[in-house]
């Protein structure tokens, strides 16, 4: 890939995060001048970056303007010849041989359009990078909502915002902390790349990454979730495979799903530690489908603590509004964990919430640390 031109004065490029309907959205400017001001959907579960482009040949609805590379100077499509096009498996070359994109997500969410290459500004006109690779999306359909401009990939691979940032920065680490659910949108806290966003001080645990065939995700190694007091490690429900045993790898770190997703064997056993540790009884409004739920005004002092036990001893609490959501009924709340067939979990936003994450490439490790991310 051709390196990217950059400036950055200070040691730490940052950007505002907010939330927006179960998913966290970040704040960016894209062009030169630095044309307009972009909430991407921040996704550790993906890898391509991309706006909503002019001229649309379907764009879903955004209530702020769509850009428009046509205005922009630094703005530049590329061919299929280049080597960042090769940097996606799905691309296929147009009739003027520019580099097509079709970009898919498990939801059945998909964006295409063409790759291309634009100036991202963070923060202030002074923390910059030229010659960022992203995808120019012309065709965009899903379950995106009005206040989702695109979508910001940070995954592991060369083609992420995060390691195109910090390929440059000579710093591979970057960190976020994010804000509960149903929090006001006007409340924003951090994402960090670079040297100073190190996650640190008291109260830090780390658990090691896992290389695995997909190199997009960010794998670690969920050992089982206690239930209250992590005295009693009887407690402790076990996150074991279909062999009965606990498999290095087991989940990946995805800010772009909300619940967590577990597998139904262990996600079962835990549902009912979960139960038995609530004394109201479940809901059973038929619109709230299987889910687990309690007819209450708030699940402080109702919820039990959950605690995460990674690999290498790191212990992660998980608080009611990490672990309870409010859905679209009133004065309800249902359990933030859902049941999946396979082996292989996603730990997602909700369960991140109020807790500080940071990511080392070079210690191959990711890190927790409880945090009021409200005051970040």
């Amino acid at each position: 890939m051709s390196p990217a031109t950059y400036f950055y004065p200070n040691n730490v490029v940052q950007s505002n995060v907010s939330t927006a309907n179960g998913e966290y959205v970040m704040k960016f400017s894209i062009g030169t001048p630095p044309l307009l001001d972009i909430y991407g959907i921040v996704d550790t579960g993906s890898d391509l970056m991309w706006v909503q482009c002019l001229p649309c040949v379907q764009c879903y609805k955004q209530v702020k303007p769509i850009y428009n590379p046509t205005s922009s100077s630094s703005y530049k499509e590329l061919s299929c010849q280049s080597e960042q096009c090769h940097l996606l498996d799905t691309v296929s070359c147009s009739s003027q041989q520019l580099c097509n994109y079709t970009y898919g997500y498990a939801d059945s969410s998909l964006t295409k359009g063409v790759l291309a290459t634009e100036r991202i500004t963070f923060e202030n006109s002074n923390n910059f990078f030229d010659n960022v690779v992203f995808g120019c999306g012309h065709n965009n359909t899903g379950v995106f909502n009005e206040n989702e401009m695109g979508l910001v990939g940070l995954g592991r691979t060369r083609l992420s915002l995060a390691s195109q940032i910090l390929s440059q920065l000579g710093a591979n680490k970057f960190s976020y902390c994010l804000v509960p659910f149903h929090t006001d949108p006007s409340i924003a806290s951090k994402m960090y790349f670079g040297n100073g966003s190190e996650v640190s001080g008291g109260g830090v645990v780390s658990t090691s990454l896992v290389s695995k065939e997909d190199k997009t995700y960010y794998f670690v190694t969920l050992e089982g979730i206690s239930v209250g007091n992590l005295s009693n490690s009887s407690k402790l429900i076990p996150y074991y495979n279909s062999s009965g045993a606990i498999s290095k790898g087991n989940m990946f770190i995805d800010t772009g799903a909300p619940p967590t997703l577990l597998p139904k064997d262990f996600y079962n056993r835990l549902e009912e530690q979960v139960r038995n540790a609530i004394k109201l009884t479940p809901s059973q409004d038929p619109r709230l489908g299987s889910q687990l739920c309690y007819k209450t005004q708030s699940m402080a002092g109702i919820a039990p603590i959950l605690t995460a036990h990674f690999d290498g001893g790191a212990k992660v609490p998980l608080i009611h509004t990490s672990t309870f959501i409010p859905p679209p009924v009133e004065g309800v709340f249902c359990f933030a964990m859902q049941p999946i067939d396979g082996d292989v979990g996603i730990f997602g936003n909700f369960a991140q919430s109020d807790l500080f994450i940071g990511y080392d490439f070079d210690s191959q490790m990711v890190s927790f640390k409880p945090t009021d991310c409200t005051k970040q």
